[in-house]
């Protein structure tokens, strides 16, 4: 067993042996590589020392390089612009044509960069070429102008709007193949002028030629119909109440506004941004002026005729009014020209209403005669022929009537008040109170004149009937009975009837007198008088003395004659159809019991000859029946 262990071990001692000769073969080596190491550093060092000065001129020359190069680009691009000019001045200076509109535009428009280069330089040698560009891009400027107000200048023949209206036919625009042309001159002259100096208001040249231009085409079209407008309102003088349509405003109005959507389509594709209101503006400014003028012309003669036509200015508020409101939807401008031509019309309309309840009061106030058999006035028919009108116009109404606040139309001063409005005010409510507010002016007004010119109570009745029935008749028949349908409005009107009726009642008071005699119910007068049932007329006349049965007898007679004398009147009064039967009916109501009492207790005093009674109880209901 020993032998194979010494042979093992032999042979692990020999592979150590190996593994150490190699160890230090490789420290022989390990000592070599080191030596190299130390040897490649200082050759290292030797080669940084001698390069890094020729690297460190190398990157300097470099750098300068460069500068040479970006100094070269910056020469070529000043001397662009200078070498633009010579090829853009033959085309610019020789005009454009229709033909080549397109190659001049494009001149201009590198004219226009070239000069934006050389001011964005801002070297103190380009001035002169700065100057030289300035005023080849004037020129060019200044002979494009010239060619936008010839191509605007072929389309500015005017036009009779009443065509194109009663047709219902679109107004005349620019053509597309001119606006085509138009939009880039207008483009180009906006580019040009930024450097080129210019007189007018902000904005484009291009916009004043614009305006200038369309301007006058628009004002002469629309002339004739500013004419019609005054022509027609004066050929109605003494028509009474205006009516609403028949004044031309109405298709001036629509006129103008189909004019400022046919300029605004044009003017969208021609201009951009903030030029386009602005040349919309500068455009309608004289047409609005003319409008304007036409507007105050007519309310010079509206207040001049206010109790007849102070409706139009109504009708004005409300055309004017809408045709602000759509222009304004759909282009955004000329709101405050519409609202300024307004503002007098609207300033009359508000003191319009006062000045109606002052002039009712006035005219029937100077009223110096009225018809002695109680035959209404045409005043009457004159203010409830307007207040009728009103409700026409209930719309701009509603705006007046809210913008006043609730009954200060009832003096001048307040007009212009600064009382607190209510602020969701019911303009159907506003409306029905001025309604009444001018019933009551006039009723009462004439009640007083009837008071002072008529000397009989039956005149004054019958008179103030006849207002009432007329007053009452406009109501019934007309929108006036939608705002005057309520409870209190009823109440205040009808309080006219009863005093009228009471009135008429008081003539009659004397002949219904004589049929009140005195019961005696205990002395010389004998019985008591019966409570009911059938009264027994010979037994009460005998019961009577003889001066008693005198006095019944001249009571009869006064009767009689009183009675014939308020029949004849009342049959020669003037009464319109509703007042006779409505007063017959009461003084029957009145007289008929009167009388059949009377009748019944001493008609036996007469015995049936006819010498004091006259009228039995039929024949007397006969002739009251027949007052009707």
């Amino acid at each position: 067993m020993i032998a194979p262990r010494n042979t093992a071990f032999a042979e692990e001692s020999a592979e150590v042996e190996v593994l150490y000769a190699n160890l230090e073969k490789l420290k022989g080596l390990t000592k070599k590589i080191q030596g190299s190491l130390v040897r490649l550093e200082t050759g290292g060092n030797v080669v940084k020392h001698a390069i890094g000065p020729i690297y460190s001129n190398t990157q300097s020359l470099q750098i300068t390089n460069n500068n040479i190069d970006k100094i070269n680009e910056a020469i070529n691009r000043l001397r662009q612009p200078l070498d633009a000019k010579n090829r853009e001045e033959g085309i610019i200076r020789a005009g454009p044509q229709t033909d080549d509109l397109a190659q001049y535009l494009a001149a201009m428009k590198r004219v226009d960069n070239a000069l934006v280069d050389l001011t964005s330089t801002n070297l103190k040698s380009n001035q002169k070429a700065i100057s030289e560009f300035t005023s080849l891009l004037g020129t060019g400027n200044t002979k494009l102008q010239d060619l936008l107000r010839l191509k605007l200048g072929q389309h500015v023949n005017p036009i009779e709007p009443l065509h194109y209206l009663t047709k219902d036919l679109p107004f005349p625009r620019i053509p597309d193949e001119s606006i085509a042309e138009i939009a880039p001159i207008c483009a180009a002259i906006s580019s040009a002028v930024v450097h080129v100096p210019h007189r007018g208001e902000g904005g484009s040249p291009a916009l004043k030629i614009y305006a200038d231009i369309r301007g006058p085409y628009i004002t002469k079209s629309a002339q004739n119909l500013s004419l019609a407008s005054l022509n027609t309102l004066k050929r109605r003088a003494g028509d009474g109440p205006y009516k609403q349509g028949t004044n031309g405003i109405g298709i001036y109005s629509n006129a103008l506004e189909a004019f400022v959507y046919a300029e605004w389509e044009a003017i969208t594709r021609i201009f951009t941004g903030d030029h386009q209101g602005l040349a919309l503006q500068m455009t309608c400014r004289s047409v609005m002026a003319e409008y304007s003028k036409t507007l105050r012309e007519l309310n010079q003669y509206i207040r001049s005729n206010l109790m007849t036509d102070c409706f139009l200015a109504f009708e004005i508020i409300d055309i004017v009014s809408a045709k602000s409101f759509e222009v304004a939807r759909k282009t955004g401008e000329l709101k405050s020209l519409f609202t300024e031509a307004l503002r007098p019309v609207r300033e009359t309309a508000k003191s319009s209403l006062s000045e109606l309840l002052e002039e009712t009061k006035r005219k029937a106030a100077s009223i110096t005669m009225l018809p002695p058999d109680g035959g209404p006035v045409p005043l009457v028919n004159e203010v409830m022929s307007s207040l009728t009108t009103l409700t026409s116009f209930a719309k701009p109404l509603a705006s007046i009537l809210t913008s006043l606040g609730d009954g200060n139309w009832r003096s001048t001063s307040n007009a212009t008040s600064n009382i607190p409005l209510d602020v969701n005010p019911d303009s159907d409510a506003l409306l029905s109170h001025f309604i009444l507010d001018m019933i009551e002016a006039l009723m009462i007004s004439l009640e007083s004149r009837s008071r002072a010119l008529h000397r009989s109570k039956a005149v004054q009745g019958v008179f103030l009937s006849n207002v009432f029935c007329l007053v009452d008749r406009a109501i019934r028949s007309s929108e006036l009975a939608r705002y005057l349908g309520s409870p209190d409005s009823i109440s205040r009107i009808d309080t006219f009837r009863k005093r009228a009726t009471s009135t008429y009642l008081d003539a009659w008071k004397e002949t219904s007198h004589y049929l009140l005699d005195v019961q005696y119910t205990s002395g010389r007068g004998g019985t008591r008088p019966q409570s009911g049932g059938a009264v027994d007329s010979s037994a009460i006349v005998k019961s009577l003395s003889s001066r008693d049965r005198d006095a019944i007898k001249d009571k009869f007679k006064s009767f009689n004659a009183s009675f014939d004398e308020m029949v004849a009147r009342h049959k020669a009064f003037y009464m319109e159809r509703e007042v006779r039967s409505v007063l017959a009916r009461e003084v029957q109501a009145v007289l008929e019991p009167l009388y059949a009492r009377f009748y019944d207790r001493y008609h036996e005093l007469d015995k049936g000859r006819g010498k004091y009674t006259k009228y039995d109880k039929g024949s007397l209901s006969a002739q009251l029946v027949a007052l009707q």
